[in-house]
């Protein structure tokens, strides 16, 4: 793979990555070399995804594209994005952005992060705020801390009828809990991220009710070319005038 190609690079002074995710290339890092991320490059994108993804779920739009096929007029009620209390797990900047997005949709937006500030609840407060939320956000990034975080508890803890929304990392959530609690009625979900990755043609997250599936396509867009160019360049004006780098992931 291309991240294997590292080890062989004796002059390596810095590693730029035009992903958020870093985790798949410490095992291959040489000591000494800087590793930097894409933290920034991927936030609307991914924010207007998960945007996307709750209204989607909510008014039912993934029916009305089957119902297409089928040539089926199905008229009904659906919940609104308006007026719902919506949990946002995860406060950097994909997690910052989904809260600017939906300002506009008249919902009441509640943030946790890994510590408490102004308008940031402390992750300690999730076991009392999961219950009130109608829809669940997941913006995490993948670590020691976070890797299984939505486990069956948390899935029974969130109020009957909620949405779940993953835009972070398939293995932050329990896959298996998931199915069932799917199969349950208990919620409903909204994936752009899944464990596996990619989803096997048989796996039974596709035949789950309830349940929309994007292939992680939340950084995808034509907004990710300009952003990350910019962030290269800048990136390269700071490594040659001896400038701190920007989003530098500590390695050991």
């Amino acid at each position: 793979s291309t991240v294997e190609v590292l080890v062989g690079l004796p002059s390596l002074e810095v590693v730029q990555l035009l992903t958020a995710g870093f985790e798949y290339v410490l095992p291959y890092l040489p000591a000494g070399v800087k590793l930097c991320n894409a933290a920034g490059v991927h936030d609307a994108s991914t924010a207007e995804l998960a945007i996307g993804l709750m209204v989607s779920s909510l008014r039912g739009l993934d029916v009305a594209a089957r119902n297409m096929v089928s040539g089926t007029w199905q008229h009904e009620t659906r919940p609104s994005l308006a007026d719902r209390s919506v949990l946002v797990l995860g406060a950097g900047g994909v997690g910052q952005a989904i809260r600017t997005r939906l300002e506009p949709f008249e919902t009441t937006v509640t943030m946790i992060g890994r510590t408490a500030r102004t308008g940031v609840h402390a992750v300690s407060e999730l076991e009392s705020l999961l219950p009130t939320a109608d829809v669940v956000v997941i913006a995490v990034p993948l670590d020691v801390t976070t890797e299984g975080l939505v486990d069956l508890q948390f899935l029974q803890r969130m109020k009957a009828g909620a949405l779940l929304v993953n835009v972070a990392r398939g293995r932050v959530v329990a896959t298996d809990a998931l199915i069932a609690q799917l199969h349950a009625g208990h919620i409903s979900a909204a994936l752009d991220v899944t464990d596996p990755e990619p989803l096997p043609p048989d796996h039974p997250l596709w035949s789950c009710p309830n349940l929309l599936i994007s292939p992680h396509v939340g950084g995808d867009t034509s907004a990710f070319g300009p952003r990350a160019t910019a962030l290269v360049r800048d990136q390269l004006v700071r490594w040659a005038a001896g400038q701190d780098l920007r989003n530098v992931i500590p390695t050991p």
